[in-house]
């Protein structure tokens, strides 16, 4: 940091770095008690510095303290904090071009005033702007980095003299449907209809196999009497007089820390500038409920909480806005003997010891009816067989299927007759005779 000479005292002795531009927050903080900063500012500025003198310290410092200072009429007094750039886009210093215009991409698309109502949302947007406008550029960045805010505009730009930011806005989402436009450009501007959701209940089977099915749903259509206008048909639409056309107004502020100012849409005409005598029909909406029968083909291999796209099935949109999709839900009736796991259903049977020491075929329930399974002699409990390709299609892949898992669970009987106790106490013995001639 170079140092700078103020008579016998040098600025980087008092701590301060030099700007080219004294902010108007800092002012506001140091002139929040005149009387307690007045000895401060005047030991800054020493009778022989060439860089403050102790009068035009204590006027720059306290001209916004004074109650009686003359401001001259229609100003406004707007209050402006220095900001860091990169938080205000979310990126690290060393990040590249195509980061923070990825950052600023995905900010701009969620503050865009035609987009977020909030408030707020306007400010927030100019703010991320001009952040953009001065990182994309190598040499502003460079400056910013080495000077602070201070410093680009020192560079040729007044203070807050950014370019629009709805142009700049423009110029990266062009073929968004005038999304960004300003004043009349925005008014009338198209808007698509929302998506609507419907709720599908399927059986076991049908979720497995796919099925077809007709279903019956709710959605706003364009208004066939007034064409989708929402004005009464022979009627002249005429400029809101509230907004004079603009589609918006501004709300002014006075506050102690100047006049802030809020663009919100018109309420009187909804943002379209235009007032109009509404349609007996839709009610000036442009759109009535109706309710419409849909063919659907349902894939095989849905599960639970699987939805399905029916495009531009949804609701109808204003101005010539593209309609909105339908979204099927799927919703599945459990079967209370097969359960499914993916692609794979899981089954369980029993078996006596008997048939597990042994051996035996029993019939196996599945989605295709009942099959016959092999139980192989000396089945353990527990044992998984695997009968392939007896499960779930894979969805959009319908000649790919999952497998059916058979869990073998062995019944030991927990009563015996005598003759069946003696049979078993042979058995026994007979064991104990092989284990003895091993050994």
């Amino acid at each position: 940091m170079a140092i700078i000479p103020c008579g016998s005292t040098s600025v980087a002795q008092w701590g301060i770095r030099p700007q080219p531009m004294l902010r108007s927050y800092a002012m506001n903080k140091i002139c929040t008690s005149q009387c307690c900063f007045t000895s401060r500012i005047g030991s800054l500025g020493a009778p022989t510095s060439s860089f403050f003198s102790r009068d035009s310290l204590n006027a720059l410092f306290c001209a916004g303290a004074s109650h009686t200072s003359h401001r001259s009429r229609g100003a406004r007094f707007i209050v402006r904090a220095d900001s860091d750039y990169y938080s205000v886009l979310g990126v690290s210093r060393s990040a590249t071009k195509a980061e923070i215009k990825s950052a600023y991409r995905k900010l701009a698309r969620n503050y865009h005033p035609d987009v977020n109502k909030e408030a707020g949302a306007e400010t927030k947007f100019k703010e991320i702007s001009n952040a953009y406008e001065v990182l994309s550029d190598d040499e502003k960045r460079s400056l910013y980095d080495k000077y602070g805010e201070a410093g680009v505009k020192g560079a040729g730009m007044g203070p807050g003299d950014f370019s629009n930011p709805f142009d700049l806005f423009e110029s990266l989402f062009e073929g968004m449907g005038g999304m960004g436009s300003r004043g009349g450009g925005s008014r009338n501007r198209a808007v698509d209809g929302q998506d609507e959701y419907y709720s599908l209940v399927l059986n076991f089977k049908e979720a497995v196999f796919g099925v077809e099915k007709e279903i019956e749903i709710s959605r706003l259509e364009s208004c066939g009497t007034c064409n989708g206008s929402g004005a009464k048909a022979g009627t002249e639409p005429s400029r809101c007089s509230t907004c004079g056309g603009q589609g918006q107004v501004v709300q002014s502020a006075r506050t102690p820390l100047g006049v802030f100012q809020q663009v919100m849409t018109c309420s009187s005409c909804g943002g379209t500038g235009e007032i109009s005598t509404p349609c007996n029909t839709c009610s000036g909406d442009g759109r009535v409920r109706r309710t419409k029968r849909i063919s659907l083909k349902v894939p095989a291999g849905v599960d639970v909480g699987s939805r399905l796209r029916v495009r531009n099935e949804g609701n109808a949109g204003k101005r010539g806005g593209s309609p909105g999709d339908l979204f099927v839900i799927i919703e599945v009736i459990p079967d209370p003997v097969l359960k499914r796991d993916d692609t794979n259903i899981m089954y369980s049977c029993k078996v006596s010891y008997i048939d597990a020491i042994l051996g035996t075929t029993i019939k196996v329930p599945t989605v295709d009816g009942m099959v016959d399974l092999k139980i192989p002699a000396g089945t353990q409990p527990n044992t998984t067989l695997v009968m392939a390709k007896k499960g779930v299609p894979l969805l959009n892949k319908s000649n790919m299927r999952g497998d059916q898992l058979v869990r073998v669970q062995v019944e030991i009987p927990k009563r015996l007759s005598n003759d069946e106790k003696k049979l078993i106490e042979e058995l026994a013995d007979l064991s104990k005779g092989k284990a003895a001639s091993r050994r």
